[in-house]
């Protein structure tokens, strides 16, 4: 179903949200044990933010946006409810990398999670990816591209959700930026994950800011992802157009959503 959320509702939604005390976080863990180079073992490093003694609880994977060239880890407070353990991870940056290096990155990490996360309380069968931005170009690469995980002995299908915040869904603009082609040249390639959508990949929740006040049409790239989904088969995804905010302002309204998207999903198991 597609929806269009009002500002209004969604302000009050999110400042009714409990508030998560008592987190305890280890910090700047590599998850590239044998890291090939020095910037490798710099970038590829994640955080982690859980409460002691808590077991088998949902698991937040969250990337950071900035385009592809900028931007570093962060664990946003306001998933840090319903005891949830939340991971934010960094990752390789162009013009040092090229993208789908930066992807790799992003599967590594994941393949991390799913290795380790137990030590933490979280549950490996209940890993929702998420990211803003690039991070949710990121998030949707690896869930939607099998072969990416797989390169680290892991199912995409087995994560719990997919959680793209305004992600960019065509050839993103940083890979098209290095082929000499204009922020408004739009391609798809085998790096979009558009070119990837399957019917049986994990539930995905694609989130993106008003259309009149998103970055170079991503609304319109988002509704075009949902209706290749749609037209496919695919048995539960869901798009929200945050009525009112802009690129930079639309995760406030999406974390509410995306833990609602968890809730339902953790009640259906």
């Amino acid at each position: 179903m597609r929806n269009r959320i009002g500002l209004a509702f969604l302000l009050i939604w999110f400042s009714a949200m409990a508030f998560a005390a008592d987190y305890t976080y280890e910090r700047n863990v590599s998850y590239r044990g044998n890291a090939e180079d020095e910037y490798a073992s710099k970038m590829c490093r994640l955080d982690i933010a859980y409460q002691p003694g808590v077991k088998d609880v949902p698991v937040v994977v969250w990337f950071h946006g900035g385009g592809l060239t900028g931007g570093s880890r962060e664990v946003p407070t306001q998933l840090l409810t319903d005891n949830m353990v939340v991971v934010g991870v960094e990752y390789r940056l162009s013009p040092h990398v090229k993208t789908m290096d930066i992807v790799d990155d992003a599967a590594a990490a994941i393949a991390w999670v799913f290795d380790n996360i137990d030590k933490y309380g979280g549950s490996t069968s209940s890993i929702y990816i998420a990211g803003h931005s690039a991070g949710g170009y990121l998030v949707d690469m690896v869930g939607l591209d099998k072969k990416l995980l797989a390169r680290y002995g892991k199912d995409a299908d087995k994560l719990a959700g997919i959680i793209p915040f305004s992600g960019q869904v065509i050839t993103h603009f940083e890979t098209r930026n290095r082929q000499g082609l204009k922020p408004l040249q739009p391609t798809i390639d085998e790096t979009a994950p558009l070119y990837h959508v399957r019917k049986d990949c994990a539930p995905i929740l694609i989130l993106s800011g008003d259309r009149e006040k998103e970055l170079y049409g991503r609304y319109e790239e988002a509704a075009y992802f949902y209706r290749l989904f749609k037209l496919l088969g695919h048995p539960d995804v869901t798009l929200y157009e945050l009525g009112g905010f802009d690129h930079g302002s639309m995760c406030a309204a999406g974390f509410p959503l995306a833990i609602q998207f968890i809730r339902e999903h953790e009640k259906k198991k």
